[in-house]
């Protein structure tokens, strides 16, 4: 692909999915939605979907990006569910998709069918978790859905290869296939296991803050590079060194990680967007394949197969909601209890997205009998309205359904009550530690300097309480939020001074950056970041 295409799509999709923000519509849907209708527009080029390019060089950044952010410990506390979806469902949608397309596809083989149904298996590794979390669903429902993104994709990719081998004709059994989803799975868990503790030790002993994100940009590639090189899973690699980094980020100097979130989050943004338009930009691609499949025809087995994919994910997360509490005590007991609206969002966010593409797009022209590979421009085209019926359909009725519901949403006053309490639990513990390092006579301080530690402690302590207590009656700000606007107003007019002395001469550009970045940090100090 050419360079300015290229630039093109991503200066494109950024800008939607900037605008995005200001509408009520999630991002990813308007990005498919404006490349569907893009597609067509003349001088647009035609950009086709490279599986090359998106397993190993797109999804492993985005995969990094959600578990690192992930939490380790709630993700262990809901893995129960979490691998009921992620392994059980994917490959019971497998087998139950790809046996309803064979019998709703006439000449589709069965095996060819269980590829389609291996593709579309695995919901979107970014969608469903990105518009649960714009919608403020409660935090385990959020997490179970981010737990099934962050490893559905390996269960999918492992039956797409054995389903493949049978389709092709190189041969493939139960044995066979439960054994390479074993190795696949196993493996890729080894060799995370293997790569985390040295990449951690290098991350902690680097001391520039440049170096240690440039390996953290790297970190995604080597981790499913060096599992796919041994046959193993590299989305099971990835994910496990970005759990474990991610619960151990505290241990990496507070530049690196202030460096850390602004980086990743661009990456993550400019392959986000793009990777929403490139779906909705494949429509000439897959409809241009269907020859000798009338339009009829087409649009009644798209609607079958979406069909097919909704329902069988309602059948089951119900029984893998409620099952397995009435079977186990312990379930019951440790987990705790659940209604039927649970399940209903959790089934109806099962959106698709452009890994189900990447796979599809990667099925070969030919068997190994140098036959056609069995309606493979129908299974394209299938994955292809499957992906835009979940991510528009469902997409688009997911806050309706949670407002239809009544679900109830994250407790703000819970979440910063605890956080006050964190925060009130930590201060006086800096207190005392303050007090035994003044204490030592090689700590002497002026008295205004002391005072000024424990006006900053002080500061943060009451902080967030606050937030939880008075507002102003003239503007509606709590205390907190008026300090904030305040101390932003000041540092404002200390930047525009620097500024004035910079452009008078009586400081360089050098001095004038490096009191800048002062006010940055203090700025950033003074403001919680809401994204």
């Amino acid at each position: 692909m050419d360079a300015l295409p290229l630039v093109a799509l991503i200066a494109a999709s950024a800008a939607i999915a900037g605008a995005a923000r200001r509408t009520p519509i999630p991002a990813p849907l308007l990005l498919v939605t404006l490349g569907l209708i893009g597609a067509y527009v003349p001088g647009v080029p035609d950009y086709t979907l490279d599986p090359d390019i998106v397993l190993p060089l797109v999804l492993p950044p985005l995969l990094y990006k959600a578990a690192v952010d992930s939490s380790y410990l709630d993700l262990r506390a809901n893995l129960r569910p979490i691998a009921l979806l992620s392994v059980g469902y994917v490959l019971f949608a497998t087998l139950a998709v790809g046996y309803l397309a064979h019998l709703l596809v006439p000449d589709l083989p069965l095996t060819a069918a269980l590829v389609l149904g291996a593709v579309v298996a695995p919901p979107d590794a970014v969608a469903a978790t990105a518009i649960a979390r714009r919608l403020g669903l409660p935090t385990r429902i959020t997490t179970i859905l981010q737990g099934e993104s962050l490893v559905n994709d390996a269960t999918a990719i492992t039956a797409f290869k054995v389903a493949l081998a049978a389709a092709v004709g190189e041969g493939a059994s139960w044995a066979g296939g439960i054994k390479e989803f074993a190795l696949a799975s196993i493996g890729g868990v080894l060799v995370g296991l293997v790569l985390m503790v040295p990449i951690h030790w290098l991350r902690s002993h680097l001391k520039e803050a440049l170096l240690q994100n440039t390996l953290s940009l790297l970190i995604p590639f080597v981790a499913y590079s060096a599992a796919e090189q041994v046959g193993a899973s590299g989305v099971l690699a990835v994910v496990v060194v970005a759990l474990y980094l991610g619960h151990r980020a505290w241990q990496v100097d507070f530049a690196t990680r202030l460096q850390e979130a602004a980086v990743w989050k661009m990456v993550a943004f400019i392959l986000e967007s793009s990777v929403f338009a490139l779906i909705g930009l494949q429509l000439p691609y897959v409809v241009k394949g269907l020859g000798g499949y009338s339009v009829g025809e087409t649009f009644w087995y798209a609607v079958g197969v979406f069909a097919a994919v909704v329902v069988v994910r309602f059948v089951w997360v119900f029984p893998a909601t409620f099952l397995p509490r009435a079977l186990f005590r312990r379930i019951r007991e440790r987990e705790p209890e659940t209604s039927w609206t649970a399940p209903v969002i959790v089934g109806w966010a099962g959106m698709r997205g452009v890994v189900s593409l990447a796979i599809a797009f990667s099925i070969p022209l030919a068997t190994a009998h140098d036959q056609p590979f069995p309606a493979r421009n129908l299974v394209l085209f299938l994955t292809f309205t499957t992906v835009i019926g979940t991510l528009v359909v469902q997409g688009l009725t997911l806050p309706s359904l949670i407002r239809a519901l009544k679900l109830p949403g994250r407790d703000a006053y819970a979440e910063t009550l605890a956080e006050a309490q964190a925060q009130s639990e930590a201060s006086r513990a800096a207190e005392q530690r303050l007090d035994e390092l003044l204490a030592d006579e090689r700590n002497t301080l002026p008295e205004p300097l002391v005072d000024r530690l424990r006006a900053v402690l002080e500061r943060r302590r009451n902080a967030v309480w606050e937030r939880l207590g008075a507002v102003n009656e003239v503007t509606g700000e709590s205390l907190d939020d008026t300090y904030r606007r305040l101390a932003r107003e000041v540092i404002e007019t200390e930047r525009k001074v620097f500024v004035q002395l910079r452009d008078q001469r009586r400081i360089d550009d050098e001095m004038m950056r490096t009191l800048l970045r002062r006010l940055d940090l203090e700025e950033a100090a003074a403001y919680r970041e809401d994204s």
